[in-house]
């Protein structure tokens, strides 16, 4: 699965509002529980790394990265935007900067 395509599923279950869908309860919550999330996922990958553990920490970056892009799709920001942004540092520091 790519990140488009997770992102696309994202916007489309915070769209239809299933029932049952984990997507749609983080979005019912609000934002703040959202942004919540994405924090508890950082710590947790910290602890993951830490300890050395690289099935945990895929395990927990895989949570991060999604609930990441939940947050994006709740803040109308499109994964493409913070490509844009990473090309745009390696292109500077290409160029010495």
């Amino acid at each position: 699965m790519t990140i488009d395509t997770l992102y696309k599923i994202i916007q489309t279950r915070r769209k239809t509002m299933p029932v049952g869908s984990y997507v749609a309860l983080l979005f019912t919550k609000g934002e703040d529980k959202i942004i919540q999330k994405v924090g508890e996922e950082a710590t947790e990958v910290v602890i993951a790394a830490k300890n050395k553990d690289k099935k945990e920490i895929i395990y927990e970056m895989a949570d991060l990265w999604f609930h990441s892009l939940v947050l994006l799709a709740a803040l109308d920001i499109k994964p493409e935007e913070v490509l844009k942004e990473l090309d745009s540092r390696h292109s500077e520091k290409k160029k010495g900067g």
